[in-house]
């Protein structure tokens, strides 16, 4: 497959002497802890966007906080970028390494730390995986509620890096929501504590900074997060509609009608054949969408919300309603809306996996949009989103052995993502910008915003080595983008033209 690492110049301007920073490093990080023949370090050459790889100048595993402040120590003196890395699950690009710069790898950091069930906290280590909280804190009837897609694999480091969110945070929010606390070391080594345990800390909002933050600011070394009481009780119940756009309805007449699901999902027709073809679920591969409604809180609360929202399903063209008779059948609606993603990947020799979000209200003209793309680009799309905050996930099929196909993908995917700003809504609702991203940033922001954006990325890393060239573009690359618009025939975004 054709793959590229999306580095400009711009990000690689950095003079670096190798056997200097190998030397230095040596003396802080022993054995296997140092990584720097090809082999080892081919391991760390992309994270889940896989079409964009690039070989790190050298990785460095180290497994103590002091450690971690001698490296960035390093770096700082000796001018060398630094890219964060937790457990690569990423979807933007945001993990890929620099040409010229260290890997810092978090994997070592993976204990949790302590577990408070009288005061719902939790004190673990950002290469802590997400599902292993939820495990720790079972036993005392607890759990930690954002629960990405990847919450198997993927760590809370990375989670708050990216802000992730997951199936439940149209109720329960996204990270940021649920991290109380952040212990993170500046580029100069410079330990520091964002947040509180306490329920507000005076002075600016730091720590929802720090989320989202994409490793550009500082790297998380632990974090204290909230854990939840597992309500009394769930109902889980799934709706078949004749077309997407009846479902979208009956998404908008249940938050309208007062009622904020635990969990509110839809997937379209060939993302339901998709997951049970994988997963057996029990879907409904006749509908043309599905609605998955998942409802906690007490016996009573959910009885009554479980009539309501069955009444405004049907009342919105649901065509069949199954509710879930016992735990193993809840758990079979989710597994395969979990499991879509390697689903599609059954189907399709490749997929690009954006993730945009929009009003509730856009979504039936939004499905309409991107069918119509998917004809004008001549490839596939398969729709998985979280229907209740909006958050998109169209799947994009190709082939990435086929010439110029991955390019057609990237296009069609920053279309799908302008038209999601051109609607009132985000480019990304929980995967981060990375580099994925970064040339749609141009549409949703104005050169302002954007200097904004640098000025607080000076504020902690003035030589800006901290994941170069992610996340937030330069004036130059929007000028740039704007003009390639211009020269394809495509109408720019009213912002562009202000660069």
């Amino acid at each position: 497959m054709a793959v590229h690492s999306h580095y400009r110049s711009e990000d690689t301007g950095f003079e670096v002497d190798a056997d200097d920073l190998i030397k230095r490093l040596s003396e802080i990080l022993a054995g296997e802890s140092l990584i720097v023949h090809e082999a080892g370090r081919r391991a760390y050459e992309c994270d889940g966007l896989a079409v964009y790889r690039q070989l790190p100048l050298v990785v460095a595993v180290p497994e103590t906080v002091e450690q971690v402040r001698a490296v960035l120590r390093v770096a700082n003196e000796l001018n060398v970028p630094v890219v964060a890395r937790g457990s690569g699950t990423s979807l933007s690009g945001g993990a890929l390494p620099h040409p010229q710069g260290i890997l810092l790898s978090l994997a070592k950091f993976n204990r949790i730390l302590s577990l408070d069930p009288e005061r719902r906290i939790a004190r673990v280590q950002p290469g802590v995986r997400n599902l292993a909280i939820s495990e720790a804190a079972a036993p005392h009837g607890l759990y930690y509620a954002p629960d990405p897609s990847s919450q198997i694999a993927c760590s809370i480091g990375g989670n708050v890096a990216e802000n992730a969110g997951g199936v439940h945070c149209l109720k329960y929010g996204l990270t940021v929501h649920n991290v109380l606390e952040v212990t993170a070391v500046t580029i100069d080594g410079e330990v520091v504590t964002i947040g509180s345990e306490a329920p507000d800390t005076p002075g600016y909002d730091l720590l929802a900074l720090m989320h989202g933050s994409e490793g550009m600011l500082a790297v998380i070394v632990e974090i204290a997060v909230k854990l939840l009481p597992e309500p009394p009780t769930k109902a889980v119940l799934m709706a078949s509609f004749d077309d997407v756009e009846s479902g979208g309805h009956a998404v908008a007449a249940i938050i309208a009608g007062g009622i904020v699901p635990g969990g509110l999902e839809m997937m379209d027709g060939p993302a339901i054949q998709a997951a049970e073809d994988f997963v057996h679920a029990g879907y409904d591969t006749d509908a043309a969408a599905i609605l998955i409604c998942e409802l906690d809180g007490t016996d009573a609360e959910v009885d009554d919300q479980l009539e309501t929202v069955q009444a405004l399903m049907r009342e919105h063209g649901a065509t069949h309603i199954q509710v879930a008779a016992d735990e193993a059948e809840k758990a079979r609606f989710w597994a395969g809306r979990k499991a879509a993603f390697p689903a599609v990947g059954r189907i399709s020799p490749d997929y690009y996996c954006m993730d945009g979000t929009i009003p509730r209200r856009q979504l039936a003209y939004v499905l309409r949009r991107i069918n119509e793309l998917s004809e004008e680009f001549g490839l596939g799309v398969v729709n998985v989103f979280h229907a209740g905050d909006g958050n998109l996930h169209p799947l994009i099929l190709f082939d990435g052995n086929r010439p110029g196909e991955l390019e057609t993908a990237e296009e069609f995917g920053g279309r799908i993502l302008e038209l999601c700003v051109e609607v009132g809504g985000t480019v990304t609702g929980e995967h981060g910008v990375g580099l994925e991203k970064i040339n749609q940033m141009c549409v949703q922001f104005q050169p302002r915003e954007l200097n904004q954006f640098h000025a607080l990325k000076n504020a902690f890393d003035p030589q800006r080595l901290l994941n170069p060239g992610k996340a937030v573009p330069t004036l130059s690359r929007c000028a740039e983008f704007g003009a390639m618009h211009v020269h394809q025939g495509q109408l720019p975004h009213p912002e562009l033209e202000r660069f």
